[in-house]
């Protein structure tokens, strides 16, 4: 049967969740080793289900200033995909590729954008690719979009386009780990629950 709402999920949906949670943030720490030149581990990654407000709370807070790139999701799933950088996460990859560090986000160039726009959206690409392999299915996604906001206004965006629909959200979250230090990586996913349905039953864990 259909689930109408992702607080509906049974334990073995979620544990299949978690599981491809894990596997896309494995592959994300993998593309973003390459791409800075060093070794990048993630540590025990979770996968949550929460509501938008506990959400924004496990990212640090509404008032919390952070960047954001946001990714829509269309054809077999739609949705959205979130990335959150925090400042410990945006000075590991300025200081790796542009060698330079900012206090604050309002010191950001366009450059710095540029870089964490690129980050950001090969993250979320390689999430999406292990989800799409791994339940065999299309997934287009859009050009990302950057924004520099309190966390509660960048978590507006999904709660805006699918809050009518569920009252959660699927966060997924780790530490990054990379020449011994650990920065937090925070994701967020929101597919539409047609499209939650559709992923569950191609991942063999729902009759719906």
């Amino acid at each position: 049967m259909d689930i109408k709402s992702y607080d509906e999920l049974n334990s073995l949906e979620l544990d299949t969740l978690r599981e491809v949670g894990s596997i896309g943030t494995g592959n994300a720490a993998t593309a973003l080793s390459s791409m800075l030149e060093r070794e990048v581990r993630i540590a025990m990654p979770e996968v949550r289900i929460m509501g938008y407000n506990e959400a924004i709370e496990w990212i640090g807070g509404p008032e919390e200033i952070t960047a954001g790139v946001l990714v829509k999701l269309s054809g077999q799933v739609n949705g959205i995909m979130l990335s959150v950088q925090q400042l410990d996460f945006v000075n590991l990859l300025l200081e790796s590729i542009l060698k330079q560090k900012i206090k604050e986000y309002i010191q950001l160039n366009e450059m710095e954008n540029s870089v964490l726009i690129e980050v950001g959206n090969i993250m979320i690409s390689t999430f999406i690719n292990a989800l799409s392999g791994l339940a065999g299915v299309d997934i287009n996604l859009t050009v990302p979009a950057f924004t520099v906001d309190m966390q509660g206004a960048i978590l507006t965006v999904p709660m805006a386009e699918y809050g009518g629909q569920s009252d959660y959200i699927m966060t997924i979250g780790g530490n990054f780990i990379c020449n011994g230090k650990q920065v937090p990586c925070r994701l967020l996913l929101s597919p539409d629950i047609r499209s939650l349905n559709f992923l569950l039953r191609k991942l063999g864990v729902s009759d719906g």
